[in-house]
């Protein structure tokens, strides 16, 4: 059984994460393994004001750009100014699903947009001595 674990942001993740988003990205906490996120039944991640919840491993949503792009919007672009909410969230989804939700459709057009750079951004900050993901 494998337990909750907050996790940090890998050098390139991190430093690519910040040239997108700026100095707000060391407010987010990334916690794998979450029971929260298995509570969402098929999500990978799910989302709170500064924090992102991963069904599975840090490793498996780091190397995603897009599921973290999309992620990181949710919590940056639509948690911290107070556009999500939770109860807006399941007003929107019952009215129109998952799909055609208007707060997954944003997320995903943001990481369809800035995809190609982040990964630009990712190849450039990415050294042969990269740490390895640090549990905390």
């Amino acid at each position: 059984m494998q337990f909750s674990c907050k996790v940090k942001l890998p050098h390139d993740q991190r430093a690519s994460l910040h040239e997108l988003f700026g100095d707000v990205i060391d407010h987010v906490e990334i916690i794998e393994h979450s029971w929260f996120a298995w509570l969402h039944v098929v999500a990978a991640a799910t989302t709170r004001r500064r924090r992102i919840y991963l069904r599975g491993s840090a490793e498996e949503f780091f190397a995603d750009p897009k599921l973290v792009l999309h992620e990181y919007f949710h919590v940056l672009g639509q948690w911290e100014p107070g556009a999500l909410t939770v109860w807006r969230y399941l007003v929107e989804s019952f009215r129109r699903g998952y799909w055609d939700n208007h707060f997954e459709i944003e997320a995903r057009e943001f990481a369809d947009d800035h995809f190609l750079r982040f990964r630009a951004l990712l190849a450039r900050h990415r050294s042969s001595d990269k740490p390895d993901i640090q549990r905390v």
